[in-house]
């Protein structure tokens, strides 16, 4: 049966190479044609749950087997007293047995077939089973035209696997009118929706079937999809390893009593560059990820602001102590660098990849690695010393240490994070839509929480002392940037409806 997935487990995420190999050994199992009816029944049955009070479903049938789950679903719905009517694009001659035999079945269930698309309204559902995982290309001719009526419509929309159009490994849309489809996907994020996207009762819906797909979690993937159902149609995917894992929280893990603050280690914080020539100060950034480090559990944390601009005391937050950088004690702490550290950064970098035992790199000090040889030799040289590392990118900053563009990384956010992962011989969070997280000899892990209220100055920031806080903690590097990147979006979901969210008061939710 079709179901909503919980965010408290996870769940292995395959793509379509592998998704192919477990329909394959399912079929070589099964009697002919058996997955595309359970295909077509778990369809029927979540568009039956979604719009029960439908006058009309117009299903959208490609020429190939996501087609043949359409007309499937068309078969029972009719049989079931509703008024399916399908518009449907194959050539007989050419279609797989499988989506031949649907056909049949369903002229025998007198199912409507017709050329023009029914009028929808409100009330009523589309069923998009055009291309499913059978995208190579943007849609084009007939079947654009079909694919913007069904995103025009004002009726429900409920998607056969994955929405065509998407590419199931990576989440990139590459319609022409792709922003177009993104906007009429876009709503408010909500407490109530799963994975950050569109609670239950919203008019997009996406049913996985068989595997859920890496891309229907990160980059356009999750705009796309809205609400996202999932039916394994009864196949385990036996031994085939997973591609990715969605990121779920880690087990809760309660301090114990007798505790002090030097049970949960020192963060230190080195950025936030203040250089009164130019009149720019970013001592502001500093202090969220040090905000961050303290609320997120960290014992003690320090700051070490850059350049013309240190401060004594942070009046809000007394909590927090301030050295210069060279006065911290670099190699018995957890090192936070690069939040707001512009230009001033890179002076301190070589100490700080040599000494510092736990690392996060962010923003600036990722930039300065980017353009410096010795600074990359240097931070690839800290695994072999038994240093652990997390960098923690935006697209454009990965893009820099990968010498490429933000075009080339987002076109597949996974590859890039392994490949960000293996050139420097750390663990990589690249951010965004569906954070990847990445580390050698690990199975990459995508986020399915947060949403577009973290879109918002400081949120990296926040996030870079939250991993600085687990780490100091005692957690290894890809189990503390899990569950910082999980935590950080969880926090946002949770959001009250109505109020802004600021990095700072971000921050302050953090509580382990």
């Amino acid at each position: 049966m079709p179901h909503l997935l919980p965010l408290d487990r996870p769940a292995p995420l395959f793509d379509l190479a592998a998704t192919r190999r477990i329909e394959a050994t399912a079929q070589a199992a099964l009697p002919p044609h058996t997955l595309m009816q359970r295909a077509g029944l778990a369809t029927a049955r979540l568009a039956l749950a979604l719009a029960p009070h439908a006058r009309t479903v117009w299903i959208a049938c490609g020429p190939g087997n996501n087609g043949g789950d359409g007309l499937e679903a068309a078969l029972h719905l009719r049989q079931w007293g509703m008024n399916p009517v399908v518009t449907w694009l194959g050539d007989e001659d050419r279609l797989p047995a499988d989506a031949r035999a649907s056909l049949q079945r369903a002229r025998a269930a007198q199912v409507t077939f017709t050329d023009e698309p029914p009028v929808l309204g409100a009330q009523d559902l589309g069923i998009d089973a055009l291309l499913g995982i059978g995208t190579t290309r943007a849609p084009e001719g007939r079947m654009a035209e079909l694919l913007a009526q069904l995103h025009a419509s004002p009726a429900m929309l409920l998607t056969v696997d994955v929405p065509s159009g998407l590419q199931a490994d990576s989440g990139i849309w590459p319609t022409p009118n792709t922003a177009d489809f993104i906007a009429d996907c876009a709503c408010p994020p909500s407490a109530e929706g799963r994975f950050g996207l569109k609670p239950p009762g919203h008019r997009r819906h996406t049913l996985s079937l068989l595997t859920l797909k890496p891309g229907l979690f990160t980059a356009q993937g999750r705009d796309a999809c809205g609400t996202l159902w999932f039916d394994d149609l009864g196949v385990a995917p036996g031994d085939e390893p997973p591609t990715a894992w969605l990121n779920a929280p880690p087990p809760a893990a309660p301090r114990p009593h007798a505790s002090h603050k030097g049970s949960f280690g020192d963060v230190a914080v080195i950025g936030g560059e203040t250089d009164a020539t130019r009149g720019t100060a970013m001592a502001g950034a500093a202090l969220l990820a040090a905000s961050a480090a303290l609320h997120g559990g960290a014992g003690r944390v320090y700051v070490g602001l850059l350049g013309d601009g240190a401060l004594a005391l942070d009046v809000s937050q007394p909590e927090l102590m301030f050295r210069r950088p060279d006065a911290l004690p670099l190699t018995a702490m957890t090192v936070v660098c690069g939040c707001g550290g512009g230009e001033a950064v890179r002076g301190v970098l070589p100490a700080v990849l040599a000494q510092a035992p736990r690392l996060v790199l962010d923003a600036d000090a990722l930039n300065a690695i980017a353009q410096d040889p010795a600074l990359q030799a240097a931070l690839t040289g800290r695994a072999a010393r038994g240093q652990a590392t997390v960098l923690t990118p935006h697209p454009l900053e990965a893009a820099r240490l990968l010498a490429t563009d933000a075009r080339q990384v987002q076109a597949d956010r996974l590859a890039a994070a392994a490949a960000l992962a293996a050139r420097f011989q750390c663990v990589a969070v690249l951010k965004g839509s569906g954070s990847v997280i990445a580390a050698p000899g690990e199975v990459p892990r995508i986020n399915p929480t947060g949403n577009a209220r973290l879109a918002t100055p400081g949120s990296g920031d926040v996030l870079a002392g939250l991993v600085g806080a687990l780490l100091a903690g005692g957690q290894a590097a890809f189990s503390a940037a899990c569950a910082a990147v999980q935590r950080h979006g969880a926090v946002a979901d949770a959001w009250p409806e109505g109020r802004s969210l600021t990095a700072s008061a971000l921050a302050a939710r953090l509580a382990p």
